[in-house]
């Protein structure tokens, strides 16, 4: 993209982020990879995106605590999660069209590195640190939730979390942490992994994705679903009443009273 035009959209996602004064050179950083960084022997965006990722985890973990007040904390816990990751990240980077800013080197960007999911999730946590950066936290925040949180925070969303909810069930009920091994296949513009989970010594799971994290979820769905097939449910609490007198009654303590034996005649 032409310097003019590349910051005139510049403007234009500072317009949107809700700090149209901002000059473009402050936010520039946050588009420039690695592969064009050492082409140029400048800085790359690493240092914002590991800063932009902590604020990201703060505003979202803030923004959930507000909105859920009745959600326990697996809830939370699951929600984070989903939101945070690299899928969502560069599902809104694309939505922004933050691809077409990044600056990449020759061989990255012939692989079609500004559609890379990795590449876009990183480039928006750095976005997130230099907004905060040129304005302030609450800027960038009411940037997160307007144009990332308030958008993706939905149950489709959430339950597609199953690496969560994996760990969660197995830690719980097996009291065993899962494991995952993948392998990639194809070039860097066309990249396929396949991931397997294992819990203790066995395989349960095989998922095949564009991106290591997709190919995990597939595996976790997998494994999931076998591991509740073959694992006896929980015994449900004991049925309760409420006598008249207002005693609480356990029915399995109940038993049939026994007759009374006969006077003797």
């Amino acid at each position: 993209m032409p310097g003019e035009a590349r910051r005139r959209r510049l403007r234009a996602l500072l317009k949107l982020s809700g700090a149209p004064d901002v000059d473009v050179a402050t936010i520039e950083p946050a588009f420039v990879h690695e592969s064009a960084a050492r082409e140029s022997a400048g800085s790359s965006n690493e240092r914002l995106e590991f800063f932009g990722d902590a604020i990201l985890g703060f505003v979202t973990a803030r923004f959930l605590y507000t909105r859920y007040p009745e959600a326990t904390e697996g809830e939370l816990t699951r929600r984070k999660a989903a939101l945070v990751s690299g899928d969502a990240c560069a599902m809104t980077a694309r939505r922004l069209a933050l691809g077409e800013l990044m600056l990449l080197g020759h061989g990255m960007r012939n692989d079609g590195g500004a559609d890379n999911t990795s590449i876009l999730a990183d480039a928006f946590e750095a976005y997130i640190a230099a907004l905060c950066g040129a304005t302030n936290l609450e800027t960038a925040a009411a940037f997160i939730e307007a144009e990332h949180l308030g958008l993706l925070d939905r149950a489709e969303l959430v339950a597609s979390d199953a690496k969560t909810a994996l760990q969660e069930f197995t830690q719980g009920r097996l009291g065993q942490t899962p494991t995952y091994f993948e392998r990639a296949e194809g070039p860097a513009h066309d990249r396929r992994f396949t991931s397997q989970v294992r819990v203790g010594d066995e395989v349960w799971g095989e998922g095949i994705g564009a991106s290591k994290k997709m190919a995990q979820q597939s595996a976790a769905g997998m494994a999931l679903a076998s591991l509740q097939a073959r694992t006896p449910p929980e015994a449900p609490a004991a049925p309760v009443s409420n006598d008249s007198d207002g005693r609480v009654i356990d029915f399995r303590s109940r038993r049939k009273a026994k007759p009374k034996p006969k006077a003797p005649v």
